[in-house]
C-alpha cells in the first residue's frame, strides 16, 4: 500500500482546511491510520489517528476540539479536517499506516507513510 497526502495550503489563523491521505496498492481495510506532523527545527507530532474496527480514534493534544478524523475505506481515504488553524499548526503533514498498531502515537508503528503535504498558517 501506498499512501499520498494531498490538500495542504497556506490559512489565515482561523481558517480551516482538510487533507486527504488516498491508498493505491491495496486496500487500508485493516489498517489503523495516522496524520502526524513535523515542523521546522522540531520532532514529528502525532497529530490524530483512527483504527479501521469501530472506527475508534485518537486525539493528540494540539488536534483536541479543532480537527477531526474520518475514514472511507471504500474510497481508501483517509481525512483530517483541520478547523481554527493557529501558526504554531504550520508544519508539513504525514499520513500513516500500520496493522497492528497498540500505540497511536509510536510513529515506529506505522510502515506505510505517504509524503508529507505543506500546511502554512499566518497571522
Amino acid at each position: 500500500v501506498q499512501l499520498q497526502a494531498s490538500g495542504g495550503g497556506s490559512v489565515q489563523t482561523g481558517g480551516s482546511l482538510s487533507l486527504s491521505c488516498v491508498a493505491s496498492g491495496g486496500s487500508l481495510r485493516g489498517y489503523t491510520m495516522g496524520w502526524f506532523r513535523q515542523a521546522p527545527g522540531k520532532e514529528r507530532e502525532f497529530v490524530l489517528g483512527i483504527r479501521d474496527s469501530y472506527d475508534s480514534t485518537w486525539y493528540g493534544d494540539s488536534a483536541k476540539g479543532r480537527f477531526t478524523i474520518g475514514r472511507d475505506n471504500a474510497k481508501n481515504t483517509v481525512y483530517l479536517h483541520m478547523n481554527r488553524l493557529k501558526p504554531e499548526d504550520t508544519a508539513v503533514y504525514y499520513c500513516a499506516g500500520g496493522m497492528g498498531v497498540e500505540i497511536f502515537t509510536r510513529a515506529s508503528e506505522y510502515d506505510r507513510w505517504g509524503r508529507g503535504t505543506q500546511v502554512t498558517v499566518s497571522s
